[in-house]
């Protein structure tokens, strides 16, 4: 059987800092790895509080979702992973910017501590027909 897997790498998120891909494309489904919020220029964890944060992050799933042909309406399931469940209204209020209705699916996992310091991390799953929208 061929491998019916595609892999996306884009320059605006950051790059993988292991040995994952930025997204998998697996038929019309596409998973997304989690980012957290690395500056894609510098490889650093960008300044600021959870809001900064959460802003990077926000934007490098967007250009992973551009590279793919997909756009933030076909996200169906996201995952967020916070340092601080004390910091969820915040990073809902930069979520929101981006999602509308109909919202995808979300979970959100308090974790001790997440890679470079990160005070967040998301990662998405994503349903894009191969002929477009359905």
């Amino acid at each position: 059987m061929a491998n019916v897997r595609q892999v996306v790498a884009c320059g605006g998120a950051p790059e993988a800092i292991g040995p994952y891909s930025q997204a998998v494309r697996v038929g019309d489904w596409w998973y997304l790895s989690g980012q957290i919020p690395l500056d894609p220029a510098t490889g650093q964890l960008v300044d600021g509080d959870v809001v900064c944060q959460m802003e990077r992050v926000m934007e490098s799933v967007g250009a992973i979702l551009a590279a793919a042909g997909a756009e933030f309406g076909d996200v169906v399931k996201t995952t967020l992973y916070l340092v601080d469940l004390n910091d969820f209204a915040a990073v809902n209020g930069v979520y929101a910017r981006y999602f509308q209705v109909p919202f995808p699916a979300r979970a959100t996992v308090g974790v001790a501590a997440l890679p470079r310091g990160a005070r967040v991390e998301m990662e998405a799953v994503v349903y894009r027909p191969e002929s477009g929208r359905s």
